[in-house]
């Protein structure tokens, strides 16, 4: 199983090892950064990884801080993105 820098499960995703190896394999730098953000680096990889040299948000005391929370992917409702953030945060602190 690989798990990104915020607790997404990459290798459960259609775009891995299609678009996205993941985001530690590509530094942050995922299909979707690349395309929609000025940066072109995950916001969540940059802090948690570049910024603050964890291997993920899981390391963080602030976790789940403003930005985890917001960072919505557009596709799911609030009640599926509620539920994913409780799952991603329980799955960083193992």
């Amino acid at each position: 199983m690989v798990i990104s820098a915020c607790g997404l499960i990459c290798s459960d995703c259609e775009f891995f090892e299609k678009t996205c190896n993941g985001c530690h394999a590509v530094k942050g730098q995922t299909f979707w950064a690349v395309e929609h953000l000025p940066a072109k680096v995950c916001p969540l990889y940059d802090c948690s990884v570049n910024k603050l040299k964890y291997n993920d948000c899981g390391n963080c005391a602030e976790l789940p801080c403003t930005m985890f929370r917001e960072m919505k992917d557009p596709a799911s409702t609030d009640e599926q993105h509620q539920k994913g953030l409780i799952e991603r945060v329980e799955r960083l602190r193992k």
